[in-house]
């Protein structure tokens, strides 16, 4: 993301921690966001309905409404916007969970605020990465009867919308635009994950297995994104 003080965006911060959400807000001014704070989930789902944001800091643990039930309707949300999760469970089933949900990246309680900052500028730059390039909003890819429009991050097979999650659509148009390359699953989770989620090879199998499920006629003889059997997977290059 760009340091520009020209540019700012707006974040939103659901934290029922008064002095965390606080610090984060501070923080979050030094790289040009314009933040607000909402103490418990159902009120952060309240701002965000009501105000366009750039970022969600998440936490887990809330009053009302917990984090996982408001990363899922974050995402139930018409557009797209990048969503940290920040939790004082750290378990891996935890941050299984927040991923699976929706959750761009997890930060676990305490963090420090050099690290807290680099994951939100490595968001973006993934981000700006798979909605960038020489594809424009219109650069649409098509690929047999499947078509990605990575402007709009939309996904149509034979013109019908394919809802997908935010690493679903990120996994889909990686491999998209590498068709034929091989990759592994440890270098699917640094590339669309980041490098701090190794060891997580079984997030890449679900979301594949999810993914195949909703572009495949048939998931178990897939099309697009083939296995390549005790290496990884790979993006179909022989499409009619």
């Amino acid at each position: 993301m760009s340091d520009s003080p020209g540019m700012t965006r707006k974040a939103l911060i659901i934290e029922d921690n008064h002095d965390i959400a606080r610090l984060i807000q501070l923080h979050l001014g030094d790289i040009h966001f314009d933040a607000d704070i909402a103490g418990d989930g159902g009120a952060g789902l309240a701002r965000f309905q009501r105000v366009r944001y750039d970022l969600v800091v998440l936490d887990l643990m809330l009053p009302v409404q917990d984090g996982l039930s408001v990363c899922r309707a974050l995402r139930a949300a018409p557009g797209y916007v990048p969503i940290l999760m920040v939790t004082a469970k750290s378990t891996e089933l935890d941050r299984v969970l927040g991923l699976e949900v929706g959750a761009d990246d997890y930060l676990t309680k305490p963090f420090s605020i050099p690290e807290f900052l680099a994951r939100i500028k490595a968001l973006f730059r993934r981000m700006e990465a798979m909605g960038g390039g020489d594809e424009g909003a219109a650069g649409t890819r098509v690929h047999g009867d499947l078509s990605i429009n990575p402007g709009k991050r939309q996904v149509c097979i034979e013109d019908r919308e394919i809802p997908l999650t935010v690493k679903e659509f990120d996994l889909l148009l990686h491999f998209a635009r590498h068709p034929g390359r091989v990759y592994s699953r440890a270098r699917l989770l640094d590339e669309i994950w980041g490098y701090h989620h190794n060891g997580y090879d079984h997030t890449v199998n679900s979301h594949i297995n999810r993914l195949r499920a909703k572009i495949e006629q048939d998931p178990a003889r897939p099309r697009y994104i083939l296995t390549v059997w005790g290496v990884g997977y790979k993006f179909n290059d022989q499409l009619d």
